[in-house]
């Protein structure tokens, strides 16, 4: 089984609407047995750090998520709250990757918003992928480059388009809404 956390962040329905045309069933859930119990965690959403940390907080899924060890992918503001902390509210997030994340400075166009290449691609995830592929992009915060950062997305400066540490994989990417491209990825870490 493949459980979607639900914690008052949007976007979750794309999310399982791409799983479904790959052929997999999930469920969308806020409960820590569920959670705890399936084989792969997607953590999804658009939304505002400090309101989604609270509504984590006061379900117990901050506890739950950091002890997961079936892989767990972050998408988007899910990747943000798998970092140590955000300037979004200053918030402090689960900490699993030791990066802070920033608001862009709005040097050109906030939020960065569309299509984007990646550099690096050092991840099981990019199997298949190639190199010169775009993924689709809305954020108006980003992760810094870490130890963690598998791949890198240069907009107005380089961020961490994707991270990974043990068990956890995120990307600041949509790969639902990036065409085949991101229906391989989510392929690639169902297959995990």
């Amino acid at each position: 089984m493949i459980a979607i956390v639900k914690y008052n962040a949007g976007n979750i329905s794309s999310v399982q609407n791409a799983l479904e045309r790959l052929g997999y069933s999930s469920m969308v859930t806020d409960d820590p047995k569920l959670i705890q119990q399936a084989e792969k965690v997607i953590f999804p959403g658009v939304g505002e750090a400090s309101s989604a940390m609270q509504y984590l907080r006061e379900k117990g899924l901050d506890e739950v998520i950091k002890n997961l060890s079936q892989p767990v992918l972050g998408i988007c503001l899910g990747q943000q709250l798998l970092c140590r902390f955000s300037e979004e509210g200053n918030t402090k997030c689960l900490g699993i990757f030791n990066a802070i994340v920033k608001k862009f400075e709005p040097l050109l166009k906030v939020p960065h918003m569309g299509w984007n290449t990646l550099e690096t691609q050092n991840s099981e995830l990019y199997n298949g992928i190639s190199s010169e592929e775009n993924f689709y992009f809305v954020h108006s915060f980003y992760a810094e480059i870490s130890q963690e950062t598998t791949a890198v997305c240069d907009y107005i400066l380089p961020f961490s388009a994707s991270m990974q540490k043990n068990n956890f994989y995120a990307t600041q990417f949509h790969p639902e809404k990036s065409s085949q491209a991101g229906e391989q990825l989510l392929l690639n870490f169902l297959q995990l």
